[in-house]
């Protein structure tokens, strides 16, 4: 297919269905409402499964029931209604379900308003729900990772059992930009532990409760050594000018597109400017992080939120970092950026924030 000028959100329903995403259950909020009208149109119309669920708690459980029956299966919402799904996608991750969750940031706490922030990287990365689990974490930097992360998606929650998050922001599902579709569409092999209502899986147990502390002991023992596993098979990040970079921004979704901006204006003053943005917020790229940090003299962090992955960056780098922090929906300017650098580059600062 030629390249489609489309929304983020609309981009990440074709990436689903062309990476063999099988059903849809969710329920609209705003900013990841077009996810679902998106979903309701095209699901139909390509002979999968769609359903409107009652609110966020009934979807999350109904991605429970389908992915046991091996489906691949996906929701999208915003931070009031993942919020509403934390015991369920504990509940996944305790039964290893391969799963995929769209979370568009909007402004918080409570129901805040509708526009763009990124204080769900606490509740998304660090786990959300109770008990010692994770969740793969992608963070779009545009319309057209949107698609590709969600037609990726599918096979990463499938080897490794685990639900796969795509964390983006308001400007990241609203922006409209030219988006080239994959041309092959995945599907999804039979899985040997799925529950298909026949003979040969009629033995499979989908659960996630264990009565035996033991048992539940090496359950949580075996779920950490795939985390562990994972941490090494699956970082990943991109990075702009960091060859000879003495500052560094690190950054993701809508804030790491300001930042590039950024750079290439610093760069236009003579001044050595570098941008990290993780591709993947879990796992967290930090032995990169740490070996750029041996390298420049300041890091500084810009995200729409109190600071929440500067913590991960200052664990990673051992050592203080700027905190470039906006919350409420309020998205700084280039310029904002650009000069809080400068003078943070002229004064030679390495704590704000």
């Amino acid at each position: 297919m030629a390249k489609q000028l489309i929304k983020g959100n609309e981009a990440v329903v074709y990436g689903a269905l062309l990476g063999g995403a099988t059903h849809f259950f969710g329920y609209p909020i705003t900013p990841a409402s077009e996810i679902a009208h998106a979903a309701a149109e095209y699901f139909v119309s390509t002979g999968r499964c769609f359903l409107q669920a009652e609110d966020e708690v009934n979807a999350i459980n109904m991605l429970y029931g389908a992915a046991s029956a091996g489906g691949r299966v996906m929701t999208a919402s915003s931070g009031p209604g993942i919020a509403l799904m934390s015991e369920g996608l504990s509940y996944l991750a305790g039964a290893e379900l391969p799963a995929v969750v769209v979370d568009v940031q909007r402004a918080g706490p409570g129901l805040g308003n509708i526009w763009p922030e990124q204080s769900d990287y606490n509740m998304v990365v660090k786990g959300g729900g109770h008990g010692n689990y994770r969740n793969i974490v992608l963070a779009p930097f545009s319309a057209q990772e949107m698609c590709d992360f969600a037609y990726r998606a599918f096979d990463l929650a499938d080897r490794y059992r685990m639900t796969v998050f795509i964390l983006a922001d308001a400007y990241i599902g609203q922006i409209m930009e030219a988006v080239e579709v994959p041309t092959k569409v995945l599907h999804s092999p039979r899985k040997e532990w799925a529950l298909y209502a026949d003979r040969e899986s009629r033995h499979n147990l989908i659960t996630s409760i264990l009565m035996n502390t033991e048992l539940l002991y090496h359950h949580n023992k075996k779920l950490q050594e795939k985390y562990a596993r994972l941490e090494q098979e699956l970082v990943e990040w991109e990075e702009y000018e960091t060859e000879d970079a003495e500052f560094l921004f690190v950054a993701y979704g809508i804030s790491a597109r300001i930042s590039l901006s950024v750079v290439r204006e610093l760069r236009r003053l003579n001044l050595k400017a570098g941008l990290l943005r993780p591709k993947t917020l879990y796992p967290f790229p930090g032995a990169r992080i740490a070996a750029l940090s041996r390298q420049v003299r300041q890091i500084a962090v810009v995200e729409l939120s109190n600071g929440q992955m500067a913590a991960d960056v200052e664990l990673a780098a051992k050592r203080p970092v700027l905190k470039y922090n906006w919350m409420g929906g309020k998205v700084p300017s280039i310029q904002e950026v650009l000069e809080l650098a400068k003078q943070d580059l002229k004064q030679n600062t390495t704590v704000r924030g």
